[in-house]
């Protein structure tokens, strides 16, 4: 990749037709038209351009699959303003990776389309027989799953609605199913629906709900999904900021381009996935992704170690009034919480995998959330409580209960999070709780402070769970310490019980 250059004035507004006067950037290897499309992609995030994107580009510079370009799709609004950005730019997206030994930027070119923000539309794209693999970035809340059983939330008012109008749909797992009709009585093969979020065994997750919606409308249809199509998991991961104006202009000034949706992200990218694509898939071993017989532990690992660490310094990051996840990370009290809390407590829950080693891989999470350039926020960590706690921490908790093992430093977390859901910091500057719970979580924390049980009742969170009384003692007691005597100490005596006990 070209690294970055000194800043100029001069800028190339990215399209199609200007990629032969960039020159601060590396640049797609094949045209346009040696494309056609195989995958459609629910989702189109910052997330997804800079990770599943870029492999697909490798793959394609070096002249393997070109069949199997992208179009983008999505039913939100956030999907439409997406689509108006990118068909400006016709579908380019340029990828500045955030290495401290050097800023290097790429033009990807592997999305070729977008459908208009529109069910039948989406549909229609899905029907075509050359589209083999649907995949998805819907962000974990997006798979409509029943936080106090696990399982598919059939009462979901969505998914109510979509199986009244099988016909007329309007959420994504209902625009599959409609597009899988189709094709099943047009005579063609199924597509292959690949989750690319983060969810523990995201393909089994994606499988409950696509057959949960379908027995509710057409239970004889379900059983031909549950027969015909592949919903392989995957473990994904590359940390990847929100865009803002810092991007922007960085990729202006430092690469000479004006892009309208830029991606910025770690210089690392790793994609473990199960080898179940009965209709096909792309080659992509031959640029770094590693095809397993079972994906589970992979998952398990990062979704408890990396993303159970980002929640981990979130809160008490917040807290303490810190803006960027690398100025957090440079505070011994941070930095040692995650450090105790995974060593102690998470990393014994993660079962072995041959050939890795977790203290290793912990290590490197450490320094990539420490990176300073990626730019990563505190406030990104912190969004949608309610429905990343249930994924990276919970499970986490529960392995512990079941253990009969200390989870001190998980009822710290717990209690963290819950004293940020009261919305202030430490020193007393209110904050907005950006999560669909906002209201009911804000509500329960303040009762919290009296009543800790007030937090940990809300089901549609904690489930059963907060019931579980070595749990609910733990955080009783690390709550209370976190009102009474501020952050920085009760992170102290953690750490200081923690090396003690080593």
């Amino acid at each position: 990749m070209t690294t970055a250059t000194p800043a100029t004035s001069a800028t190339t507004s990215l399209s199609l037709s200007t990629l032969s006067d960039i020159t601060g950037a590396d640049v797609p290897a094949y045209a346009r038209k040696d494309l056609t499309a195989g995958i459609v992609h629910l989702g189109v995030g910052n997330f997804h351009r800079a990770h599943q994107i870029v492999y697909l580009d490798r793959l394609f510079n070096r002249g393997l699959d070109r069949d199997w370009a992208v179009i983008g799709a999505g039913v939100k609004p956030y999907d439409a303003a997406m689509r108006e950005r990118l068909k400006r730019q016709d579908w380019l997206s340029t990828v500045v990776e955030l290495d401290p030994g050097g800023l290097t930027a790429r033009v990807t070119g592997a999305m070729i389309d977008f459908a208009e923000v529109d069910p039948d539309a989406i549909v229609a794209v899905l029907e075509r027989p050359e589209i083999r693999i649907v995949s998805m970035t819907i962000t974990e809340g997006g798979y409509y799953v029943d936080a106090t059983t696990g399982g598919f939330d059939a009462g979901h008012p969505e998914m109510v609605a979509d199986a009244a109008n099988p016909d007329a749909p309007a959420s994504s797992f209902g625009i599959l199913l409609k597009a899988l009709r189709r094709r099943r009585a047009a005579g063609t093969a199924p597509f292959t629906v690949m989750s690319c979020d983060n969810l523990p065994e995201n393909g089994h997750v994606a499988r409950n709900t696509v057959l949960g919606l379908a027995r509710m409308s057409d239970p004889d249809f379900s059983e031909w999904v549950a027969e015909n199509v592949a919903f392989p998991s995957s473990m994904v991961d590359c940390i990847t900021p929100a865009t803002s104006e810092r991007e922007k202009a960085l990729l202006r000034e430092r690469f000479g381009i004006e892009d309208a949706a830029p991606v910025a992200c770690e210089p690392f990218r790793q994609w473990v996935m199960e080898d179940r694509f009965p209709a096909g898939r792309p080659q992509l071993e031959e640029v770094g992704v590693q095809f397993v017989e079972d994906v589970a532990p992979y998952e398990l690992m990062k979704l408890r170690i990396l993303n159970g660490g980002h929640a981990a310094i979130a809160y008490p990051s917040a807290l303490l009034g810190y803006h960027f996840v690398h100025d957090a990370m440079a505070d011994p009290l941070i930095a040692g919480f995650l450090r105790t809390l995974a060593h102690a407590e998470i990393i014994p829950t993660v079962p072995p995998i041959a050939g890795v080693d977790f203290a290793a891989y912990f290590d490197l999470i450490a320094s990539r959330f420490s990176n300073p350039e990626v730019g990563d926020t505190i406030p990104r960590l912190c969004l949608d409580g309610s429905n990343r706690q249930p994924k990276f921490i919970l499970p986490t908790v529960q392995a512990r209960l079941e253990a009969n093992a200390d989870l001190a430093g998980l009822a710290l977390e717990v209690a963290l999070w819950c004293r940020y859901c009261a919305g202030t910091a430490e020193d007393g500057s209110a904050f907005e709780i950006v999560d669909e719970r906002a209201a009911e979580l804000t509500r329960r924390a303040l009762a919290a402070r009296e009543t800790p049980q007030a937090f940990l009742d809300f089901t549609p969170v904690f489930g059963d769970l907060g019931r579980r009384q070595p749990f609910a003692d733990a955080f009783a007691r690390v709550l209370g310490a976190l009102w009474a005597d501020g952050v920085r100490p009760v992170l102290t005596r953690y750490i200081e019980s923690g090396a003690a006990g080593r």
